[in-house]
């Protein structure tokens, strides 16, 4: 896939603090790790990523509403937002390209509140559990949907 629309690459609140914030659950993987991670794997395919990240659910949602159009699909991490965040959800929806959720841990093997997501109901794709490599998986599954279109 030679992309000619990024993909884009959202994070929610709190990864920002990625490799400090319990790295028993997240890794020591810093945010700068996912996205070098996230260009490697764009770069096998010819593609490109637009990274970013806030603390703030509409900045978020913003930014989605920027995209439509615009990416060859989103790979999110809407961290807490995942399970409270109906709005991030209806953002999401309007896009009419892949959206894949990765989730760092495994949200299904933690307290019961995380093991709900308003996103995983529209996403293509949920990816959890493999830690920041999920993020990778989730840029070349976007690029593979790319090169089937």
């Amino acid at each position: 896939m030679t992309a000619t629309r990024p993909i884009l690459v959202l994070n929610g609140p709190n990864l920002n603090l990625l490799g400090q914030r319990q790295p028993e659950f997240y890794g020591r993987g810093t945010l700068d790790d996912v996205v070098a991670r996230c260009e490697v794997a764009a770069a096998n395919f010819g593609a490109v990523i637009e990274a970013k990240q806030s603390n703030h659910e509409g900045q978020l949602i913003d930014w989605i509403h920027e995209a439509r159009g615009k990416v060859a699909g989103i790979v999110i991490n809407p961290g807490g937002y995942s399970h409270t965040s109906v709005a991030l959800r209806d953002a999401l929806v309007t896009l009419e390209a892949p959206v894949v959720e990765v989730h760092i841990s495994n949200i299904h093997s933690r307290e019961d509140f995380r093991r709900h997501s308003y996103v995983s109901g529209i996403a293509d794709a949920v990816i959890c559990g493999l830690g920041i490599d999920g993020y990778s998986a989730a840029v070349e599954f976007v690029c593979a949907r790319g090169e089937e279109n």
